[in-house]
C-alpha cells in the first residue's frame, strides 16, 4: 500500500491534488440542523462535508475507492464553538488557593492567615494573588491597610473571579502605575476614603488594564494561545472566540501571523479608557489573517449580581436602595453603537442586570433600524436580565444571547438575596426559542464544555429554563456560528459546511446529565483534517493519494 501510494504521489506531483476524502460510518451523528438532525454516517471531501446520511447513503455517495472509518456506534456531533472565551497570558505571580471550591469566597482572616505565610516563603517583590469572591469585595476592612501591613513589600492582588473586582495593596498598586491622585478611568471606579485616598478596591474598567501587563513576553502570548487551543481540541473544540481581555492590541498585531492553530481563532476587540474617552484607536490597526478572524467589538455596561454591579430596574433585596450601576452613560453606549455601524462591526455589549438589557435594547432602537441590525447581529453577552416583557424586542432587533451556563450555577441563595422572588423571571435559555431569539453558549469560566452542557440541561438556579442535550449542543455549535455570523460556514454537519467535527467518548444524548462533565472527544477534525488523534485513528490512512 505505502509503494502504491508512493507511485500515486509521484504521478500527481504535476498536476493539481485531489481533495482528501474520508467517510465516517457506522456512527450516531448528531448534525446540529433543524430540517435532519440525525445520521449515521458523513463522507468528507476536501475541507467540507459532502454528504450526510445513512451508511448506505453515504457509500453510495462517495463510491467505492474512498476509505472509511468505521466509528461503531459512537457518537458525532460538530466542532464545539465556544463563544465567549478569555485567554489570557501568563502573569508571573504566585497564586494561593484558600481552598477547592472553583468559586471561592474566603473571609479577610482565612485571606490574612493565607497571605502571612506566603509572605514567610517567598522573598521580597513576589506578587501574590488570591481568588476571592463577594465577601472581600463587600468587606471594608478588607482594603490596602490591611494588605500593607502584611506584605508591605509584595505587591498583592486580591482577584474576583467574576473578574469585575479586585483590591490591590500599596505595592501593586505602585508596580500598576496608579497612584492616589489619578482620577477614576471612564467606565470605572476607584474607591476612596475619607481622606481621599485610594483604598485599593478597583472596579471595572480601572482594573481591567492589569489583566494586560506590558512587559509579558510576545512568545507567551503566543504559547497561551498554542496551549488553549491544545486543550480544546480534546474536548472537540474547533472554534473559539477570544475576547481579548488580556493583550494589548500592538502585541497581537505582533503575534498575529504565528497563530497557527488547531482551532479557527475569532479574536474581538476590548477597547479600554482613560479619563475622558475609549481608547479605540489601537485595535484598527490589527487585521485578520487567512488563520485569525479579527471581528467585533466589545464593551462591559455593568457588572455582575455577586458584587451587586448588574444593573437593576428595581433595588437589590440586599441592599436597600441599591440598583447597581452603569459603567457607561447612555450617550456613550449611543456613540458605541453609531461606530459599530459605521465600521460594519457587530457590537458586543455585557449587560447582566434588567435595566442594563433594557437600556442596550432602547438605544439599538434609536440608532438604527431593526432590519439594519438584524443584518449585523448584535450580542448581549450574559443577558441575564433579559425579562419576557424585554423578549419580543429583541427579537425584532435580531439580538442574539451568548450565556455562559456555569454562570447558571451561582446558587439559589444568591439570586434570592439579590433579586427576591423576582428570580424566577432571570437568566433566561429556554424562552428564548420561542420568541425566535438565536442563543449561543460559550465557556467564560470553566472551559469544560460538557460541564457547562450539564449546567444548561439543569440549570439549578431556574429549571424552567433548562435545555435539552440536543438544545444546549445546538447552542454550542450553530447558535455560536451564527453569533460570528459564519452559520452559512460551519455550526452544522450538512453538506457543503467545513468538515469540523467531534466523535465523543460517551453518548452524551443518553447518559445521566451528571455525567456529562466527563466527556472528552476521541477524534477532532477541523476542515477535514485531524487536529485531535489519541488512538492514531487517521495515521494508516491513505486518502486519495496523499498519506495522512
Amino acid at each position: 500500500a505505502a509503494i502504491a501510494a508512493i507511485a500515486l504521489l509521484s504521478a500527481c506531483r504535476d498536476r493539481p491534488a485531489p481533495p482528501i476524502q474520508l467517510v465516517l460510518a457506522n456512527g450516531k451523528v448528531f448534525t446540529a440542523s433543524l430540517e435532519r438532525p440525525w445520521a449515521e454516517a458523513i463522507w468528507i471531501r476536501g475541507d467540507r462535508i459532502g454528504f450526510v446520511g445513512t451508511t448506505d447513503e453515504v457509500r453510495a455517495a462517495a463510491g467505492p475507492d474512498v476509505p472509511e472509518l468505521d466509528l461503531r456506534g459512537r457518537v458525532v456531533i460538530p466542532g464545539l464553538n465556544d463563544s465567549h472565551d478569555h485567554i489570557h497570558p501568563p502573569i508571573p505571580s504566585v497564586v494561593i488557593a484558600t481552598g477547592t471550591d472553583p468559586l471561592p469566597d474566603p473571609s479577610l482572616d482565612l485571606v490574612a492567615d493565607s497571605l502571612r505565610v506566603a509572605v514567610a516563603r517567598h522573598p521580597e517583590g513576589t506578587r501574590l494573588e488570591i481568588a476571592v469572591g463577594e465577601r472581600i469585595l463587600s468587606d471594608p476592612r478588607a482594603r490596602r491597610v490591611v494588605l500593607d501591613r502584611i506584605a508591605p513589600r509584595h505587591p498583592v492582588a486580591l482577584r474576583a473571579w467574576s473578574g469585575h473586582g479586585q483590591v490591590l495593596n500599596s505595592a501593586a498598586l505602585a508596580a500598576a502605575g496608579i497612584s492616589d491622585v489619578d482620577p477614576d478611568p471612564l467606565g470605572g471606579r476607584y474607591e476612596r476614603d475619607g481622606a481621599g485616598r485610594l483604598t485599593g478596591l478597583l472596579e471595572e474598567y480601572a482594573g481591567y488594564r492589569l489583566f494586560a501587563p506590558k512587559g509579558i513576553d510576545d512568545s507567551a502570548v503566543v504559547a497561551a494561545f498554542r496551549a488553549r487551543a491544545a486543550e480544546m481540541v480534546g474536548w472537540g473544540v474547533t472554534s473559539i472566540q477570544n475576547m481579548t481581555t488580556g493583550f494589548e492590541p500592538e502585541q497581537l498585531a505582533r503575534v498575529i501571523s504565528s497563530l497557527d492553530l488547531p482551532v479557527r481563532l475569532r479574536l474581538i476587540a476590548f477597547p479600554l479608557t482613560s479619563e475622558s474617552a475609549r481608547i479605540t484607536e489601537p485595535w484598527q490597526a490589527l487585521r485578520r489573517t487567512a488563520r485569525v478572524d479579527v471581528s467585533g467589538v466589545k464593551y462591559v455596561l455593568d457588572g455582575t449580581p455577586i458584587e451587586r454591579l448588574a444593573t437593576l430596574r428595581a433595588p437589590y433585596q440586599d441592599r436597600r436602595g441599591w440598583y447597581g450601576r452603569l459603567n457607561f452613560p447612555p450617550d456613550t453606549l449611543r456613540a458605541i453603537f453609531q461606530e459599530a455601524l459605521t465600521a460594519g462591526q457587530q457590537p458586543l455589549i455585557h449587560a447582566v442586570g434588567d435595566s442594563a438589557v433594557a437600556l442596550v435594547l432602547s438605544t439599538l432602537s434609536e440608532v438604527a433600524p431593526d432590519s439594519v441590525w438584524r443584518r449585523i447581529r448584535p450580542r448581549i453577552e450574559h443577558g441575564e436580565g433579559l425579562t419576557p416583557d424585554l423578549m419580543s424586542r429583541a427579537e425584532q432587533l435580531g439580538v442574539v444571547i451568548v450565556q455562559n451556563p456555569s454562570h447558571l450555577a451561582l446558587g439559589v441563595p444568591l439570586n434570592s438575596a439579590r433579586y427576591g422572588n423576582r428570580r424566577t423571571g432571570m437568566q433566561p435559555m429556554k424562552s428564548l426559542a420561542a420568541h425566535g431569539i438565536m442563543l449561543a453558549l460559550g465557556s467564560d469560566g470553566p472551559l469544560n464544555p460538557f460541564l457547562n452542557i450539564m449546567f444548561a440541561v439543569l440549570h439549578p438556579d431556574n429549571p424552567a429554563e433548562a435545555l435539552t442535550v440536543e438544545e444546549a449542543v445546538r447552542a454550542y455549535t450553530l447558535g455560536s456560528a451564527f453569533a460570528e455570523n459564519k452559520n452559512l460556514e460551519k455550526g452544522t454537519l450538512t453538506p457543503g459546511m467545513y468538515a469540523d467535527l467531534a466523535v465523543l467518548s460517551q453518548d452524551i444524548f443518553t447518559i445521566p446529565p451528571t455525567e456529562l462533565p466527563g466527556t472528552v472527544s476521541v477524534f477532532t477534525m477541523k476542515g477535514g483534517v485531524a487536529v485531535h488523534d489519541p488512538n492514531n485513528w487517521a495515521a494508516p490512512l491513505v486518502i486519495a493519494g496523499q498519506e495522512r
